[in-house]
């Protein structure tokens, strides 16, 4: 089956014949070594006139139709058309890609401009909006973005002689841009009386402010600022199409086919008409000019290039010539020579030499043409027309031999026979007639069988026989000449085909994907020498199969370069080329034909580097059917990490619930309890489907994770502390390698990347917003600068961050099979490796994109799945470990050697200084040398070697082993069974930690009188746990069947323990040998309890709706409880043993007599009066308060009361352990909330003495133990709870004017109604009426002066003079606040009203004004740092948050000259409510008016914004920065404080805890200060019993009583 694996052979690209000249502009110029850039189809074409040869970029998958030139004009910038289209920039010398941009743009990237020092690169795309966007290119990020005009931009350019300014054109419009801090600030162009509103199609700035711009109707406009002065009339006769400076002066090309060319003040020197000279035409038209010394290049409409010396100007040289526009459809190759024949739409039909690279003939026809075919003796070449004609010529001179028309419809495929008698034309009317040749071409027979178009024919080698393809996949055979259809296949079979062109049949079955469409194939011709067959598509690819190639899905090397369609392709009649053509990018590309033999030699062909996703399902895959995965692989690939709901959707849900909330809350609900409680313990580790996640610090802990928690074990002492800030499950952690700082990701639906100091457990930066359901691997830099990820989302998308700035880098697809590993290499910080499922590839970074290149396996191996990989002793040396057990050695991307390391997959490596150690499933570590020559020593895990001071025992020998890491003379060792063990170097084995192995954990019950617990779960074992000091596993036991719950007797000798089967046993507590066992029940056994006292009866419920009661003394079952309508999930005793409570998954509350059984019916008051032995239940009227807001959606699995009745504690399907004070009467009670489970946790238990809380986590299988904090008893520590869904409603009244602020909405005066209607446009307004999305039809913004003075209308009318503003009454104080500052150590006074910032003048009493703001100004602030002197930043009211011009913006401006140094345009949609400085003067907070009041930090010199999120669902009335802090900030508000942390680009929130003072109510705060010791802040809350409270750290200290609401100044 040799379709199995992709052909051994290879395709070079080696010419391309074309230029994109239609729809594009400015895309042709001359390189710094005398090159020629242009581009066509989606390759960037170097053209090298000296030594006629052609480079090519091939980075992009769709249409290049944008290019500009780096000023040093090496560099080139590329832009391309698609649903997410990105910019290439990349070096024309060696054509490698050097930066990507993306995921900014979207339909495409119509122009590119670099700035004067090349630094930065403005593009614009083709969505509605036309969105202009400035990049730093080198880092490939985004540094401004703003709407760019309403209709199509044609041109945009920087202006070359002033900073920060730009210019772009289109239609109807040209603006004049600045960019200040993140905003670009547009102003339109005034045309005045000087020049017609038109459409302005190039531009190029000079000196002095002025802009030369080139018209549709052919005149030339000169700008000076924003007026047009000038125009110079009829420079062309038709639109000015391209513009372009140089050091003499400028060159404009136009539709009328002529070039001018300007000296510097535009004054004409010469005028050169193409049309004019010999190779001129008419209908010439220019689209590109390009002026260097004495030569200038010329782009046409018509894809044609052209140099012009300027000393003899009429004599154009010819470079490049194309097709015109029109599809392209037609394609022959001689018989005899290296010679192509083309014919297309434009109606032209030219041949070329393939050997010459050149066009040696053309021909122009009456009709487009869509087939073509020459006869086999090279002489008749016939040409099938789209009007059902076809047209025969002599191929010497292209004189027409005869014309026939016998069809309406097009031909599409015409072909003579092998033995050149007859032609054979095939027309979309779906028939073929058939021609004799030497009969003048008399029509001989006709094939009617087919009842669709034809779409392609071939003859039998004797010329005896006809088999056509039509538009329905049909395959038919004819008898020749007469065109009787055969129909018997024996006559068929013994055929040979002179040729092989149709896309149907048994020979080409391979040919197709598994599910496709049967027109997406549009050519295919078979090489039988080579035993190769190409393909061209609809998508653009190129394909080398096998042929014949027979089985459905077959393997294939494939090529891109062409954009859209490839029609037609063919073998060149030696078979050292393929041609192929482009529907619509109508051109001709030339691919070497390498065969295997050569390839060996040509082993500089290297696997192409492109950015194009090569979609790795139809890769070039040398193997397609990989033999199984191992199990253990296999498994871990079904994970998906999904949620039904994640925990990003609370908030969300909360809100959808909030009205059945506001109905239930009306009676006041019970405060959350005193208790609190804190983590302690965690018995567990994630090995199961994780690797390498395991690590020793600088200090010798050990830092793993398990569920959603970081781990830190100390395994001296024992202990262990914990990083809290995930929510979800931890799926990958790395240490940074100065082992201090550790990264772990996570699920969610935007799954974060927290990354940690392991001795504070202090988060310092988190990372989110580019990864989809998860993390599934990270790792650091060798300089701990960067950090990689992965994601699971189904791109496995790979991003490159900077850590602690929480900059994304790079981003780019990784492969749509999982990637299990990614690593940096540890030399050179811009490469890394990815790892995974049939995947090894080699990235390096390129700007903001990143460019992979598959591992190059060549003979020596099969594409296997990896799961580790390390870096080895140089830049170019990698190593892998495979699903099969073998460790792959790489140089560069070739694979060099494998050598056997393990008996099933090698899951972890680690690089030592010497040597390397390699761990698999088979339980082994192996020791290698440095070359992974010989193997030094290895350790097999076994039961018999583990040392006396293990916590635990190893469940079995040679377990799995996950991850391995080494340090301070250990190997450090996980399991997939959940254990971490350290090997001595000398052979005994410690187990330091251990937890339940892979399935689901429900079983957990707690010992009567000892601190210990017992659990049983889906892995088949039941096991028993200390958890006291010791902290670890005493005894386990193999169970046939896994179990779902398990009860100790009242006297803690026995222990119940329920089946999945429906059976149960009863152990010996200690040793865990059976007692005895029953088989009664099918479904399994989910609750069982032994009755209180003596333990005399033990009642069993089971899954089919039964409770068994049996009588322990006698073994005998003496009683069932039937009335349940579903499974049973929790049963009780009461004190006496008489009642049993049970709950059903119908959430039903039943009550059942024992031991008999007998159902009862209990009004809910007396229940409360019943004393219970326990209380496991969650419902009934005493828990009706721990059902969350939003209950449909998840469930309370499990509920447990302390001994003394007063605390509940539960567990939820979305990971939460909460705290409520018991009884729960009343919805939605408050509690206090836990987050270390990551999904369901299924099972909650306080032990004997109430001292710990048990907790089991369903899927990640983790025991967690947690020590019970009584009330009062407080350490100063992070707090860990989140108080409460809701926050409390019942305050007391406000004041009036804070109700009042509270309910101000700001309407933007840009939309409100309009003061006094406007109807019509005076006359001298007319043209420059700006379009409504940029000006309000009102505004009462300080007016424009130089907008003004153009508007004289006439002579007669006296100019309009300027209104100068000279003095503001007014201060805005209703319902700002904080917003009056003394500035020059008490000289000036700075306030605002309206839209205006004032600067007032204590002693003079004189005003200046900033007036840049176009709406109101909401709040102000000054900057304390003294590096920053006087600079104050404003916010004001705005729009919607497109970051236009009305969106809402924040100035920060010099008080003292008023000039701008900055504006951030933000997306607070209406408004900006409170601005503050950080420490160090370079962040700057602003808080939004939006209904989530986001607040943003931003680095405001640079515009860039670092972090943001929603502050809080009510208004924030003020935040500030901490005195001493550029990451700390409070934020105060309606019924809140907020006390938050930046961390990267995070920020992180904390919740004021007000201590229990005097039953003190979160109040609304109104103010914020900082004490002298800037832990303790003071706030204002607007009560009207007006107080102070002083907060230190996260609790308030006391309340002080004050005058009624005020503002607080700490000086």
């Amino acid at each position: 089956m040799a379709a199995r694996s992709a052909p051994s052979c290879h395709l070079r690209l080696e010419w391309v014949y074309g230029y994109r000249g239609h729809q594009c502009r400015n895309n042709l110029y001359y390189t710094a070594a005398k090159e020629i850039v242009y581009f066509v189809a989606g390759v960037g074409v170097v053209y090298s006139p000296r030594e006629h040869r052609q480079k090519f970029y091939r980075g992009h998958s769709d249409d290049i139709i944008s290019l500009a030139l780096h000023p040093e004009r090496v560099l080139v910038a590329t832009g391309q058309v698609g649903k997410e289209p990105y910019i290439c920039i990349w070096d024309s010398y060696t054509v490698q890609t050097i930066s990507v941009l993306k995921d900014v743009h979207t339909h495409g990237i119509a122009c590119l401009a670099f700035d004067l020092d090349g630094q930065r690169l403005v593009s614009v795309g083709l969505d509605s909006k036309n969105a202009v966007c400035v990049w730093d290119w080198k880092r490939g990020k985004m540094l401004s973005m703003a709407p760019g005009h309403t209709d199509r931009i044609f041109d945009i350019s920087w202006d070359l002689y002033q900073p920060n300014k730009l210019v772009s054109c289109g239609v109807k419009h040209i603006k004049f841009w600045s960019l200040c801090g993140n905003a670009l600030t547009p102003k339109r162009g005034v045309f005045g009386k000087t020049g017609d509103l038109q459409t302005i199609l190039c531009l190029a700035c000079a000196r002095d402010e002025l802009t030369y711009s080139g018209a549709l109707n052919g005149d030339i406009y000169v700008w000076k600022g924003i007026n047009l002065i000038r125009t110079i009339q009829g420079a062309h006769a038709a639109g000015i199409f391209s513009m372009n400076a140089c050091e003499e002066g400028f060159a404009t090309g136009g539709r009328d086919g002529c070039i001018r060319l300007w000296d510097l003040t535009f004054k004409p020197i010469t005028v050169i008409d193409l049309r004019e000279t010999d190779q001129g035409y008419k209908g010439l038209s220019v689209r590109s000019v390009c002026w260097r010394g004495d030569h200038i290049l010329v782009g046409t409409q018509d894809s044609e290039i052209f140099e012009i010396v300027v000393q003899e100007r009429n004599k154009p040289f010819l470079i490049m010539q194309g097709h015109c526009e029109g599809e392209l459809w037609a394609l022959a190759v001689h018989p005899t020579k290296p010679l192509a024949v083309t014919g297309s739409d434009d109606r032209s039909v030219r041949i070329w030499s393939l050997v010459d690279h050149a066009l040696i003939a053309r021909c122009n026809m009456e009709e487009p043409i869509r087939c073509a075919a020459v006869n086999a003796d090279g002489i008749h070449l016939a040409l099938g027309m789209k009007d059902g004609s076809f047209t025969v010529l002599r191929v010497r001179d292209m004189t027409e031999v005869v014309h026939i028309k016998d069809r309406k419809e097009a031909i599409h495929e015409l072909k003579y026979s092998p033995d050149g008698t007859y032609l054979a034309v095939g027309c979309n009317d779906s028939s073929v007639d058939i021609y004799g040749v030497a009969q003048r071409y008399k029509k001989v027979g006709e094939c009617l069988g087919s009842l669709s178009f034809i779409t392609h024919l071939d003859w039998s080698s004797d010329s005896r026989y006809l088999q056509t393809n039509d538009g329905n996949g049909k395959r038919l055979f004819y008898r020749m000449p007469g065109g009787k259809e055969v129909t018997s296949t024996e006559e068929i079979k013994g055929v040979h085909w002179a040729s092989w062109t149709c896309v149907s049949g048994l020979e080409v079955n391979g040919i197709w994907p598994k599910y496709s469409d049967i027109n997406d194939i549009n050519s295919v011709d078979g090489n039988y020498i080579g035993q190769v067959l190409v393909t061209a598509d609809d998508y653009g690819i190129i394909k080398l199969f096998r042929y014949p190639c027979l089985r459905k899905g077959a393997k294939f090397r494939k090529y891109i370069g062409h954009s859209a369609h490839v029609t037609n392709v063919r073998w060149s009649h030696d078979y050292q080329w393929v041609i192929s053509i482009g529907g619509a990018d109508h051109s001709v590309f030339q691919w070497k034909f390498i065969p295997e033999r050569k390839l060996k030699d040509a082993l500089h062909i290297a696997p192409q580097e492109s950015l194009a996703d090569s979609h790795s399902d139809e890769s070039d895959s040398d193997l397609s059917d990989v033999p199984e995965l191992d199990s253990e692989i296999e498994q871990e690939t079904q994970l998906t990490y999904r949620r039904q709901v994640y925990k990003e959707d609370l908030p969300q849900l909360k809100e959808q619930c909030k009205e059945k909330q506001k109905s239930a809350t009306s009676k006041r609900r019970e405060r959350a309890p005193g208790n609190s409680i804190r983590l302690h313990f965690v018995h567990g580790y994630r090995g199961y489907d994780c690797r390498s996640n395991l690590f020793y610090t600088q200090i010798g802990e050990i830092v793993y994770h398990v569920a959603a928690v970081g781990v830190i074990y100390n395994r001296q002492q024992n202990t262990q502390r914990f990083y809290l800030g995930h929510d979800d499950d931890i799926l990958c952690l790395t240490i940074h390698p100065l082992k201090d700082y550790v990264a772990t990701g996570q699920v969610g639906r935007d799954p974060s990347i927290h990354i940690w100091d392991t001795e504070t457990i202090k988060p310092l930066s988190i990372l989110k917003g580019h990864h989809q359901c998860g993390i599934s691997a990270v790792d650091f830099s060798a300089d701990g600068k960067r950090l990689a990820s992965v994601g699971i989302d189904d791109s496995h998308t790979i991003v490159l961050w900077d850590w602690k700035k929480g900059e994304k880098l790079s981003i780019a697809r990784g492969s749509k099979d999982k990637i299990f590993v990614v690593k940096m290499n540890p030399y050179v910080p811009d490469k890394l490796i990815t790892a995974g499922i049939k995947h090894m590839k080699f990235w390096r970074k390129a700007g903001g994109g990143l460019i992979g290149r598959k591992g190059y396996i060549g003979t020596l191996g099969k594409n296997d799945t990896m799961m580790c990989a390390v870096y080895g002793w140089t830049e170019e040396m990698a190593f892998s470990g495979t699903s099969t057990g073998d460790v792959c050695i790489w140089r560069d991307i070739f694979l060099v050697k494998t050598v056997k390391a393990h008996d099933g997959p090698v899951f972890s490596m680690h690089a030592l200084e010497k040597g390397f150690v390699t761990g698999g499933k088979d339980g082994i570590i192996a020791l290698w040398d440095d070359s992974f020559e010989r193997c030094l020593k290895t350790y097999a895990i076994k039961r018999a070697a583990l040392a006396p001071g293990s916590k635990g025992l190893l469940l079995e020998d040679n377990p799995s082993i996950r991850a391995i890491s080494l340090g301070h003379g250990h190997i450090l060792v996980g399991t997939k069974n959940g254990e971490i063990l350290e090997v001595d170097k000398s052979g005994p084995i410690t187990l330091l930690v251990q937890g339940h192995m892979e399935g689901e954990v429900w079983g957990l019950a707690t010992h009567p009188y000892l601190p210990i617990c017992a659990t049983v779960s889906d892995d088949k074992t039941l096991r028993i746990w200390d958890l006291s000091p010791s902290h670890c596993m005493l005894a386990v036991r193999k169970l046939k069947k896994g179990g779902r719950c398990c009860c100790f007797s009242p006297d803690g000798k026995a222990l119940a323990v329920g089946l999945n089967d429906g059976s149960f046993l009863m152990a010996n507590a200690d040793t865990l040998e059976d007692l005895v066992s029953f088989h009664h029940r099918k479904d399994m056994i989910s609750d069982i309890r032994f009755s209180p006292g003596s333990g005399k009866y033990l009642a069993v419920a089971s899954h089919d709706s039964f409770i068994d009661i049996y009588n322990v003394m006698s073994s005998k079952r003496v009683g069932i409880c039937k009335g349940a309508t579903s499974y049973i999930t929790h049963i009780d005793w009461d004190i006496r043993g008489k009642l049993l409570q049970v709950n059903t998954g119908a959430k039903e509350q039943l009550f059942f007599e024992a031991p008999r059984g007998k159902k009862q019916t209990i009004p809910s008051v007396e229940v409360e009066k019943i004393a219970w032995a326990s209380w496991t239940s969650v419902l009934g009227l005493c828990c009706e308060g721990i059902w969350p807001v939003i209950g449909e959606v998840t469930d309370v699995t499990a509920s447990c009361l302390t001994s003394d009745k007063m605390v509940l504690a539960t567990g939820d399907d979305l990971g939460f352990v909460k705290l409520f004070r018991y009884p729960t009467k009343g919805k939605f009670g408050k509690f206090k909330r836990y987050v270390a489970h990551s999904t369901h946790v299924t099972n909650v238990r306080w032990t004997y003495d109430d001292s710990m809380l048990v907790t089991l986590g369903g899927t990640d299988m983790s025991l967690m133990v947690w020590t019970n904090e009584m009330e009062g008893y407080r350490e100063k520590r992070p707090c860990d709870s989140e108080e409460s869904d809701i926050d409390s409603e019942e305050d007391g009244g406000y004041d009036s004017d804070v109700t009042r602020e509270n309910e101000i909405s700001y309407t933007i005066r840009a939309l409100s109604t309009n003061i006094r209607p406007m109807f019509g446009i005076k006359p001298h307004l007319q043209q420059k009426e700006p379009s409504t999305d940029e000006r309000p039809p009102v505004s009462r913004a300080p007016p424009q002066p130089e907008k003004l003075q153009t508007n004289n209308v006439g002579k007669k009318k006296r100019p309009i003079e300027d209104l100068v503003l000279e003095l503001v009454f007014g201060y805005r104080g209703r319902d700002c606040r904080n917003n009056v500052h003394y500035l020059n150590d008490g000289d000036d006074i700075i306030y605002h009203t309206a839209s205006i910032g004032i600067l007032h003048n204590v002693a003079t009493g004189s005003q200046s004004f900033y007036q840049e703001h176009n709406d109101d100004i909401l709040c102000l602030t000054v900057n304390q740092h003294p590096k920053f002197i006087n600079i104050v930043a404003t916010g004001q009211v705005g729009d919607s948050a497109d970051m236009s011009a009305a969106a809402p913006s924040i100035h920060i401006w010099d008080a003292m000259n008023k000039q701008t140094l900055s504006i951030l345009r933000c997306y607070h949609s209406k408004g900006v409510c409170s601005v503050s400085f950080s420490a160090t003067g370079k962040l700057l907070l602003s808080v939004g008016l939006d209904p989530e009041h986001t607040i943003t930090i931003w680095r405001w010199q640079e515009g860039a914004k670092i972090a943001s999120r929603a502050g809080h669902n009510q208004r924030i009335f003020v935040a500030e920065f901490r005195p001493d802090s550029d990451t700390q900030f409070v934020s105060v508000g309606v019924k809140h404080v907020k006390f938050w942390t930046l961390a990267g680009r995070a920020l992180l929130s904390k919740k004021g805890l007000l201590s229990t003072l005097e039953d003190a109510r979160m109040q609304t705060m109104l103010a914020i200060a900082f004490g002298a010791v800037p832990s303790v802040v003071m706030s204002v809350c607007g009560k009207i019993t007006y107080c102070v409270e002083s907060w230190r750290e996260l609790t308030t200290g006391l309340c002080l009583p004050c005058t009624p609401p005020c503002e607080m100044d700490s000086s």
